[in-house]
């Protein structure tokens, strides 16, 4: 058996969320691998809007285990009220949720660092969502980190203390000011709560479901384009966002891996600072804002949006190793007469097909292609049968030039608006 992945091959919030909640009823497993409380992802189902940040989309359903992996960074609290937030449904949501004992924990004093060194960017900065992400990869791979297994050890406080040290040295540099102390009761609390729950050796866990033929799903948070490696650095996250992420995140070997699901808005939208070529700063990029409610699920920030990118796509895929599309919000589109699609880019006066080293502005132009659009409304189109023509040859047109055929629209915030072709 292998492990199927699922990810995002835009700037993140391509809609994952609800896509491995409509596929997990076909997966025992369901396992985030990298990111943390910086992701977002929105399920909407029986009429409630739900806005999950470190838990595996697949914990509403009852026969699925929800694996948070040693790639991901955990801040106690936010993981606490998340938990809590589920307490109004059904259900002990703790027996199907297990936490990996090597996944990093995100303290106090990695929010205020976050805080201080955005702050002190100016103008420069890279739109970190000051969850502390940043300064806890940053620990774990500068060897100084704690883990989630290191708070069943007796000398947690210890090591929490030392490390408490190490940053307040680090922020004081930045002349900002912050009040650590306030912030510590109510993490060591959540602390206590992390310690009710079933930490796991969550690699070996992983083999042996494998070995028991279980059906495993790896999440992924973020898009591609936000790649520690592989995105539009320097404005990326801080880990790897791509297919290479669930294998180092989970520790599934490459050869283990099956299917891998990539998902894509049939625009693209963007959160924060960074390049970002088919942008549209005027009213059909509002258009686009509004009927899109492209607002970020876990800043609320108002997403850039823009026309889709073949180049970045197709490099995406191509990063990846995608076997199947999955477009989403393609209701969105619907009353555009012309929706144009990026096919290149003038680069430094060539035209190029690619995504090059560099994509700001001032080195690259996107080249257009109009395609025609379409009036009817999606959001009741349950078949492929009830597209309108102009959709269809939308998407034969994205098929043909990725070379990967789209399997799934999605044409609504609902599970049920979710068309399988």
């Amino acid at each position: 058996m292998a492990v199927d992945i699922l990810l995002g091959l835009q700037w993140g919030d391509e809609g994952k969320g609800k896509i491995v909640d409509v596929l997990t009823r076909q997966y025992d497993i369901i396992a985030r691998f990298q990111g943390g409380p910086n992701a977002g992802h929105t399920l909407e189902f029986d009429g409630i809007k739900h806005v999950l940040h470190t838990i595996p989309s697949g914990i509403f359903h009852d026969n699925s285990i929800n694996i948070v992996g040693n790639g991901v960074v955990i801040d106690p609290v936010i993981f606490k009220k998340e938990m809590d937030a589920l307490d109004k449904f059904e259900g002990d949501f703790t027996e199907k949720l297990l936490l990996s004992r090597k996944a990093h924990l995100i303290l106090p004093s990695h929010r205020m660092l976050d805080a201080a060194s955005e702050a002190s960017k100016g103008k420069k900065k890279i739109g970190s969502t000051l969850k502390g992400i940043g300064p806890t990869y940053m620990d774990k791979t500068g060897r100084n980190g704690l883990r989630v297994g290191d708070i069943e050890l007796p000398d947690f406080r210890e090591r929490y203390n030392n490390l408490v040290a190490k940053h307040k040295e680090l922020i004081s540099l930045y002349n900002f000011e912050c009040d650590l102390e306030s912030m510590e009761a109510e993490w060591f609390e959540a602390i206590e709560y992390l310690k009710t729950l079933t930490l796991v050796d969550s690699e070996p866990y992983i083999h042996n479901a494998l070995r028991e033929n279980k059906k495993i799903l790896a999440e992924g948070a973020q898009g591609t384009l936000l790649d520690i490696d592989f995105g539009t650095y320097p404005f990326v996250t801080s880990s790897n966002t791509t297919a290479a992420g669930a294998c180092t995140g989970l520790g599934v070997a490459p050869n283990r891996i099956g299917e891998v699901f990539g998902i894509f808005k049939a625009y693209c939208t963007r959160v924060g600072s960074g390049p970002f070529p088919t942008e549209l700063e005027d009213a059909t990029g509002e258009e686009l804002r509004a009927k899109g409610h492209e607002f970020g699920a876990t800043t609320g920030r108002p997403r850039r949006c823009g026309w889709l990118d073949l180049p970045a796509l197709k490099y995406a895929i191509d990063i990846n190793g995608v076997t199947q599309l999955i477009m989403m919000k393609a209701d969105v589109l619907s009353g555009f007469d012309t929706i144009k699609v990026c096919t290149q880019y003038k680069y430094r006066g060539e035209l190029v097909d690619h995504l090059p080293y560099r994509i700001e502005d001032h080195l690259v132009e996107p080249v257009y292609e109009d395609l025609p659009g379409w009036s009817e409304d999606l959001t009741s189109v349950r078949s492929e049968d009830e597209m309108p023509a102009n959709l269809r040859s939308y998407i034969d047109y994205i098929e043909k030039h990725t070379g990967v055929p789209i399997k799934v629209v999605s044409v609504g915030p609902d599970r049920t608006q979710t068309i399988q072709r």
